[in-house]
């Protein structure tokens, strides 16, 4: 486990470190040497105020409010697909794109934006992000085309990479360690839920009355609200500032950040996302030389970047995510299985919406109110899981609650479109956000407990990016199933219309059985990872 004087890959050893007992009119600072240069840390400065249960109510409301508007906006993208759709001219091989898209320009940018709210401050790099993704959420329904909606949501996604990592170093900034912050990081994780479920509700009811753009209007102006707010009242978190006098914030940026680690990792990560993205879109490009380039240096590239991070610590630079992050068996697990478990809860949501249109021929409306048990589960399991979860196993905890939501896939590939929705839909759509809802929490309160808090928003961004791109990839791989086993037949017993209605139903079941089987190996995965793990989010003394 890495000394809590390592920060990015260095060995920090301190020269100086104030006797609170003698200095208590001083501010306590810790003063370290970083390869001949200085690291000067103001522990005062970084520890919560007296008034830190207002400071941390008032920072998770803002923080939680744009999670909310952000989940909002993507319900709306989730129930209006094929109304969006037909407004803007999307291709139906391009259904996916106005939702992966987002989470996959969020996950290539999140190391680097972890990487930079360490150097110069995630106070100020959420104030950034949140400016932009109100920008590009309000573009978003001025949009006329399906190009033009896909690539405000591209930019809409950058935004929130900036605000993810430094949400959760903002939050352990303004509050101490123990049921306060569990609680905190759950109204986090619950916000999610809670938009999207609104937006189910809403942007179902918009769609049909005043048309889906108004849904990305209420949210973008949310979100100037928020943001605000956020100016006045968030709190600062710790930077790694050097005793340097008239450092700009360029300097800083330049030498703190592993530029080139974020581009290979960003660049491989995102190329393997949009080889799927395309064979997505037209399994016939599957031949195509163009693609074998692609995935061939993508993978490249993803296997360039710990040889890159090994080389950045050996000559003591700092590395973007240093390997020996990954020995921490509790986070590294934690990663695996949140970026399965995203990649299902999203997928379970799309294919659901599309299956309940497409094949059962229900309204956005209605089709919202049938994935409504999803976000309403998800959501009690937010509120309540940070006031226990000091109290039980997080093995047995995740185990559980993967092994639930399982279930929720396997249910609607069994299900029969003309049985009755209570029958087996029900059930899968309140099983589905078990898994997630429970680990995004498990996952944040490892990252506070298991690292300093100069390093947390970096390994905020490694979770998030991980849930990200499980997200995009889980999408991506479960559309490819769905086109590959949904081909259409070539009888000539029954009319066309039917036969491309049965090859369309066949597809969405197999994409219900790769839900399944990815949430099987998310069980194995936390068994293996987490079983010394004991409880997390217990205060420490």
């Amino acid at each position: 486990m890495a000394s809590p004087h390592q920060i990015y890959g260095y060995e920090l050893q301190p020269t100086r470190q104030s006797d609170p007992k003698t200095t208590t009119s001083q501010p306590l600072r810790e003063v370290y040497n970083e390869a001949g240069r200085t690291l000067d840390i103001d522990l005062t400065a970084e520890q919560p105020p007296s008034s830190s249960i207002l400071r941390l109510s008032l920072t998770v409301f803002i923080l939680c409010a744009i999670n909310f508007f952000s989940s909002f906006t993507n319900a709306i993208v989730t129930v209006g697909l094929p109304t969006i759709a037909n407004s803007i001219s999307l291709p139906r091989s391009l259904y996916i794109w106005p939702n992966s898209v987002y989470s996959l320009t969020s996950g290539s940018t999140l190391l680097i934006a972890g990487s930079v709210a360490d150097s110069i401050g995630a106070r100020r790099v959420e104030l950034v992000g949140c400016i932009l993704w109100s920008i590009f959420t309000l573009s978003c329904g001025f949009a006329n085309t399906g190009i033009q909606l896909v690539i405000f949501r591209a930019f809409q996604g950058i935004a929130m990479s900036m605000h993810l990592p430094a949400s959760i170093a903002l939050i352990a900034a303004a509050g101490p360690q123990g049921k306060s912050r569990n609680v905190a990081f759950g109204c986090l994780g619950l916000s999610q839920p809670l938009g999207f479920s609104f937006g189910l509700v809403i942007s179902g009811i918009m769609i049909e009355k005043v048309g889906w753009r108004s849904g990305f209007y209420l949210a973008g102006a949310g979100g100037v609200v928020s943001t605000a707010a956020g100016m006045y009242f968030l709190p600062k978190a710790p930077t790694q500032s050097r005793n340097a006098a008239g450092e700009s914030i360029f300097k800083r940026l330049w030498e703190d950040v592993d530029w080139a680690g974020g581009i290979i990792a960003s660049a491989g990560l995102t190329l393997l996302a949009y080889v799927l993205a395309i064979l997505s879109a037209d399994l016939s490009t599957i031949h195509d030389v163009s693609t074998a380039v692609l995935l061939t240096l993508s993978l490249i590239l993803l296997l360039a970047f710990p040889l890159w991070m090994h080389q950045r610590s050996r000559t003591s630079q700092k590395a973007l995510i240093p390997n020996a992050i990954w020995k921490k068996m509790p986070f590294t697990s934690t990663c695996i299985m949140v970026a399965l478990s995203y990649g299902v809860l999203n997928s379970m949501e799309l294919f659901s919406s599309l299956y309940f249109q497409d094949i059962q021929k229900t309204s956005p409306l209605f089709t919202s109110l049938r994935l409504l048990p999803n976000l309403i589960v998800g959501s009690i399991i937010n509120l309540t899981v940070g006031l226990f979860i000091d109290k039980v196993s997080a093995m047995w905890l995740v185990l559980v609650s993967s092994i639930l939501c399982a279930i929720a896939p396997l249910l609607m590939a069994l299900a029969h479109p003309d049985w009755s929705y209570w029958y087996m839909e029900f059930w899968a759509q309140g099983l589905s956000p078990m898994s997630v809802d429970v680990l995004f929490t498990v996952g944040i309160l490892i990252v506070s407990d298991e690292f300093p808090e100069e390093m947390q928003a970096l390994a905020g961004a490694v979770f998030n990016t991980a849930s990200q791109f499980g997200m995009s990839l889980g999408i991506g791989v479960c559309q490819v199933v769905a086109l590959s086993v949904g081909k259409t037949g070539e009888g000539e017993k029954e009319p066309k219309s039917v036969r491309d209605a049965a090859a369309t139903l066949k597809g969405y079941q197999a994409s219900f059985y790769t839900m399944f089987a990815f949430m099987v190996a998310c069980s194995l995965v936390g068994v293996g990872g987490l079983r010394k793990l004991g409880k997390v989010g217990v205060k420490r003394d």
